[in-house]
Parts: structure tokens; C-alpha cells; sequence
């Protein structure tokens, strides 16, 4: 692991990655070596989640030639020196702030989008001017290995490379000096990945998650809402960090709404979910089990049902839900939909802001009070109005947490300015010294310093 880093270390010292040009060339590369294994890439997301090439098109590979294409457009711009005004004080000068790369950054991603969730930050980072090395999942091996393909095919080792392994080889990188460490993954390891960091006081995202509620108000279009969180929930098998975790819902509308979701499910899923080529399955056995665990056969109303040979649960329903059961004791992260009902709005919203806050939160609403009521009282990395999800699918927004649900933000603009330190200049004339500042301090210096700044 050292040799890897002194490589890269020396690499980045050369020079070689500051000129834009060279970071477009090597985003192209990128692009062009993807598209070529776009079918390769399909098959590994087949293997490792159940994935159908409509969904994982959508929701990892498409994401990524996005955020490529956009970050092609717009990297000029973005490592541009940008002019600011200076004080007259400091006349006569100029004031600028310089992007500029931090060096060698290390990318962990996680399994539940290993493709989208290693590419898309190394995206960023290179942009920025960085050399990287890429830790994929373990739990995720065929992502993995077509993952180092191509950044073999892209890149020479010392500018970005990628290390595969477990825990044994996430500890190594750990223990090695980077300029900065960019992490998706539990809150769990967050904190881990934070302690080794926090050694060298290396810069950190970490990218986190956490129980996104989803709340439902009595303005809003049931069939519609419905719709929009059976996509959203049961994504992935529910396997997304930004899933909305449970549901809270006005009493008044709850039986309609639960009699939409019930119907939504068997439109999108069928009537044997299990049988559907086009979902997803379980991680693994460990998760697959903890989830079962998480299930009262009692409350639910929708699904159940589940194949441990096959790694797949039904998208399920759970009603009559209270705060104080096991699924509402952790993130969910699989395909179980508890609702929880509400008299009222305002204690829904205590309930909220009394847990770690989440990394999104969605409002199903018509009602402009309760939107603005909603957003204003609640603390949350990001989230819809009347959708779910799609929030992190743009180039033109930042994407990140807030508290345990994370820190930092990237794609796009964000992505570039988190793998870069901005630095502060001015640029003072040799033609004109303002003699007011320097010793021996005479009256009408008193004056001036007065003058210039107030």
C-alpha cells in the first residue's frame, strides 16, 4: 500500500495532472473506456445485486456518463481563478481564489451501487487535479473487478488505481498518509474511517445515511405519492441510502393511501415478486437475515414472502407501526415499508428532529404552509416535495449529509470544489506602498486606519 501511495505522491509532485487539458483527456478516456465495457458493467451489477440493464443503466452507469459529460462541459470554468473584490485598504492589489488539487485522495464505496458510488467521486476528484486509489466493496466483487478493468484500461497506476479486498486491505489504506479521504458507506465505518483521518487531521466526506422519513399530508395526491414511494422504497430492493426508511401519515388519509401503496406495489412488482426477472435481490446472507428479523408477520399487510436461496424478500407493507419496534430501531436498508400515523404534524416533526439527522427526508404535500413548515423545522442532507430520490440525480446540485448522516457534498460544482482546496490571494503592486501600517505609527496614520476600515 505504501509503494502505491509513494507512486502516486510522486506522480502528483511531477506537475503532470495541473493543466485542465490533461484532466479532460483523462475524463474522456474514462468515458470512452466505459462505454466500451457498458455491457460488461451490466452483467457484474447482474451478478453481485440481481440488477435488471434497465435499472442499472439508470440508476449507476447512465448517472455516471452524466456526471462525465457534464463535468467535460463545465471543468474550464470551474478551475478558473475567480477575481474577487479586495478592500481599499489593500490598494493596490488584486484579489483572486486559485483551485487547486489536494493531492493523492483515497475513494471507499459501498456495494449497494458499487458502480455508480466508486465512479462518480473519482470523477470529481479527477477534475480537480488529483491522483487516486479506489477501494470498491468486498461484498461486491464481480462491480469490483470489471471496476479495476477499466481503471487499468484508463489510467497508468500512478495517477489512479484501484485496490480490491476486505477489511485487511481497508485497514492498510487507512494507515497510509492521503490528502484527503472521501467515504460512503454505514455510519458504523464512517466513524472508523473518521478516527484514522482524524491522526493526520486529514480532510474528510463521508457520505453516510440513516431513516429518511417520508412524510404524507392530507393535501396530497394519493395514487401519485403512492406511485413515487413504491419506486423510490423498494429501488434496489430498498438497498438505497436515500430510500425513504418508513412512512408518516396523516391518520385521516392513512387507509387510502395504504390501500394505493398496496395496489402500486403489485403494478410495478406483480402479484409474485419473487418471480420478477426485473428485481433485485439481498446483498448477502447476513443482511438478508437481519432483514427477516425486522419483519412482524402480524403487522404486515403487503409482501412478506421470501426465498433465502434466492437473497430476495418481497417488498413489504407494515402497518400500525409505533416507534418503539425493531424496524424502527435502525436504518432499514431493504425492501420493508413501516407507516406510522399522525394526529399531528407538529409531533411528527419532534419526532424527526429527535433522531440523528437523517441524509433525506420527503414530503408529499399540496399544501405551501406545510412545504415550508417541513423544511424549515427539520435538519437533513437533501430530498424531494411530492418525489423521492431524485434529488442526487444532478450535476447542477450538491449531494451529501448532514450530522450522522454525513458531511460534504459532491457531484458537479460540489464534486470539484470537495477535492479542492481553494486557496486565498492577493496579489499586492510593487508601485504604490501605503505607508500608514508600518512603525513608527504617526497621528495621521490614527486617522487613515480609521478611514480605511470601518
Amino acid at each position: 500500500m505504501k509503494s502505491i501511495v509513494d507512486k502516486q505522491r510522486k506522480f502528483f509532485d511531477s506537475g503532470a495532472t495541473l493543466p485542465v487539458s490533461y484532466r479532460v483527456n483523462a475524463l474522456k478516456k474514462l468515458k470512452t473506456v466505459i462505454l466500451e465495457h457498458n455491457e460488461d458493467i451490466l452483467k457484474a451489477l447482474k451478478e453481485d445485486l440481481g440488477k435488471s440493464n434497465f435499472e442499472a443503466y439508470m440508476c449507476e452507469v447512465g448517472m455516471v456518463l452524466s456526471e462525465l459529460t457534464y463535468m467535460i462541459k463545465h471543468i474550464k470554468r470551474f478551475a478558473k481563478e475567480k477575481r474577487v473584490a479586495t478592500p481599499l485598504a489593500q490598494f493596490a492589489s488584486r484579489s483572486f481564489i486559485k483551485p487547486s488539487p489536494y493531492g493523492n485522495v483515497l475513494i471507499m464505496s459501498p456495494w449497494n451501487y458499487p458502480f455508480m458510488l466508486a465512479i462518480d467521486p473519482l470523477i470529481d476528484a479527477i477534475a480537480a487535479g488529483n491522483t487516486a486509489v479506489v477501494k470498491p466493496s468486498a461484498y461486491s466483487p464481480a462491480t469490483s473487478s470489471i471496476i479495476k478493468t477499466i481503471i487499468a484500461k484508463a489510467f497508468a497506476p500512478e495517477y489512479v488505481t484501484v485496490v480490491t479486498g476486505g477489511r485487511e486491505e481497508n485497514q492498510a489504506l487507512l494507515d497510509q498518509e492521503f490528502d484527503y479521504i472521501f467515504f460512503t458507506g454505514s455510519y458504523a465505518v464512517g466513524k472508523e474511517v473518521m478516527y484514522h483521518a482524524s491522526k493526520r487531521l486529514t480532510p474528510i466526506t463521508l457520505e453516510l445515511g440513516g431513516k429518511s422519513p417520508c412524510i404524507v399530508d392530507s393535501s396530497a395526491k394519493i395514487k401519485l405519492a403512492a406511485k413515487r414511494i413504491v419506486f423510490g422504497k423498494f429501488l434496489n430492493c430498498g438497498q438505497t441510502c436515500v430510500a425513504p426508511d418508513y412512512i408518516l401519515c396523516d391518520e385521516k388519509i392513512a387507509n387510502d393511501l395504504i390501500s394505493e401503496l398496496k395496489v402500486e406495489t403489485v403494478k410495478q412488482y406483480g402479484s409474485n415478486p419473487l418471480k420478477n426477472a426485473d428485481y433485485g435481490k439481498i446483498i448477502n446472507s447476513k443482511h438478508f437475515l437481519r432483514l427477516l428479523s425486522l419483519i412482524d408477520s402480524e403487522k404486515v399487510v403487503q409482501g412478506g414472502q421470501s426465498n433465502e436461496k434466492q437473497l430476495r424478500i418481497a417488498p413489504t407493507i407494515m402497518t400500525n407501526v409505533s416507534y418503539d419496534d425493531a424496524v424502527m430501531q435502525e436504518e432499514i436498508f431493504g425492501p420493508i415499508m413501516p407507516i406510522i400515523t399522525y394526529k399531528d404534524i407538529d409531533e411528527a416533526l419532534a419526532y424527526i428532529n429527535s433522531q440523528p439527522k437523517p441524509l433525506a427526508l420527503y414530503l408529499f404535500s399540496e399544501n405551501k404552509k406545510m412545504q415550508d413548515k417541513v423544511l424549515s423545522k427539520c435538519s437533513f442532507g437533501g430530498g424531494c416535495i411530492n418525489d423521492t430520490i431524485i434529488h442526487l440525480a444532478t450535476s447542477n446540485m450538491g449531494f451529501g449529509g448532514v450530522g450522522q448522516s454525513g458531511m460534504g457534498s459532491y457531484h458537479g460544482r460540489e464534486g470539484f470544489n470537495t477535492f479542492s482546496h481553494r486557496k486565498s490571494i492577493v496579489d499586492k503592486k510593487t508601485w504604490l506602498d501605503l505607508p500608514m501600517r508600518y512603525q513608527p505609527y504617526k497621528s495621521f496614520s490614527d486617522k487613515l486606519i480609521h478611514f480605511f476600515l470601518k
